[in-house]
């Protein structure tokens, strides 16, 4: 008799199909709250993982399946970016924080170690001054308390306001054409492999730009350094500068900018990738990947 055919044997295949899917529901979700979209994989310590700028949270993809299965990953996408449904409001970066902390007080988060990337990585930064308390640990990736630092570290936040708004009615008012052109432009250097480069062309084009325009310009005016006397969560921050290179910059030089913006936040460690780019996660994974791993075990 061919067992396969028999009713034990079709109720036992059956029964195994459940738990199987059963499982996988438990270890990928996906949720909608305050119109942010977190997909949930695994089922071991709180990650909470934001993105950059005009990015996927998918970019945390690679990052969260080498973490398993010790990490429950809690990928966000940021509203507006990369196709996402824009957000209804009027400011950008302190919305998402207070929803990002909403967040993680509903699904009663214990003290999560939350990584962020770029401007990611200025929300966590913002969630752990606000709330203290609700953040175990930070991983910082290739972001800076000051961006306009960079450029203009003596600048005024009256100057600040005024490129700023200048840059948003810019990008607003650009014809289609060259705001695409725009974004094609400004996403070569963001990674060593062009095949993520134009993935990251791919987001920026199917972000809102309204939605852009006013994160890039709250990003350019926010000067977080007076908050990171506020974080008490340890933060290891992770740098890139290999992309400016042919501009001059070195390891060192790059270093020290960080070193002499996160100054204030106490016992701060900060780490260089050898040769990434922007999007560490891609170019540097192992550098993000043993970062996490020892916030996460150290909570």
């Amino acid at each position: 008799m061919n067992a396969s055919r028999t009713p034990l044997f079709r109720r036992l295949v059956v029964a195994a199909t459940v738990l199987v899917a059963a499982v996988a529901a438990q270890a990928q979700t996906k949720k909608n709250f305050q119109e942010l979209e977190v997909e949930v994989v695994g089922t071991g310590k709180p990650v909470l993982m934001v993105p950059g700028l005009n990015s996927a949270g998918s970019v945390w993809r690679e990052t969260c399946a080498a973490l398993q299965p010790q990490v429950q990953c809690h990928i966000v996408q940021l509203p507006g970016f990369a196709g996402a449904k824009p957000a209804a409001v009027d400011a950008f970066l302190a919305p998402m924080r207070d929803r990002l902390l909403a967040y993680v007080d509903a699904e009663k988060l214990q003290a999560p170690v939350v990584v962020g990337h770029s401007l990611g990585g200025a929300l966590a930064l913002m969630m752990a001054a606000q709330q203290p308390a609700a953040v175990g640990r930070l991983v910082i990736v290739d972001s800076l308390p000051f961006i306009m630092g960079l450029r203009m570290p003596s600048a005024t936040p009256e100057q600040l306001q005024g490129m700023a708004a200048q840059m948003k009615a810019g990008v607003l008012a650009s014809p289609k054409e060259a705001y695409e052109q725009q974004t094609r432009q400004s996403a070569q250097g963001m990674s060593k492999d062009p095949a993520r480069v134009a993935t990251v062309i791919e987001w920026g084009l199917a972000s809102d730009r309204a939605t852009t325009a006013a994160a890039m310009s709250e990003l350019w005016t926010a000067d977080l350094r007076p908050l990171l006397p506020k974080v008490k969560a340890p933060t290891t921050v992770l740098g890139a500068w290999a992309a400016y290179a042919p501009m001059g910059s070195t390891e060192a030089s790059t270093k020290a900018i960080f070193e002499q913006q996160y100054a204030s936040l106490a016992g701060v460690q900060i780490r260089m990738s050898a040769a990434g780019y922007h999007f560490l996660m891609w170019d540097d994974n192992s550098l993000v990947v043993n970062a996490v791993r020892e916030a996460v075990a150290s909570k």
